[in-house]
């Protein structure tokens, strides 16, 4: 095995210009935070606004109060953002709002956008 290793050093200082023995350095890939998606709510005219306090505290765990006014930005605004996550979980959040939603007759939109 020593007589493996003293070849192998060997082998990698007769790459080197008078001899100069080098150091194996290895580069790490740095990872990247996944990029992070906003989850909208959109108005209409016809879900009732307790239905969206509702939706709010349920799916995104928001107090009434936060889930109140979030409802009135809806409301007023036309859209507002409720949350903002990773791909898998916004794509979660926006299913569940929709089912939920269509399991109790509104007409509610939520969507996702890449932040």
């Amino acid at each position: 095995m020593t007589r493996i290793l003293e070849t192998m050093m060997s082998d990698r200082d007769d790459d080197k210009p008078d001899g100069e023995a080098g150091v194996a350095t290895k580069t790490r890939a740095r990872t990247q935070r996944p990029p992070l998606y906003k989850v909208l709510l959109l108005n209409d005219d016809y879900t009732p606004m307790e239905f969206v306090v509702h939706i709010l505290e349920r799916f995104f765990g928001m107090t009434h109060a936060q889930a109140f006014e979030l409802m009135l930005v809806v409301h007023k605004k036309g859209v507002a953002v409720v949350g903002v996550f990773s791909h898998e979980i916004a794509e979660t959040k926006v299913a569940q709002v929709m089912d939920f939603a269509r399991r109790h007759q509104h007409p509610l939109q939520c969507t996702m956008e890449k932040e």
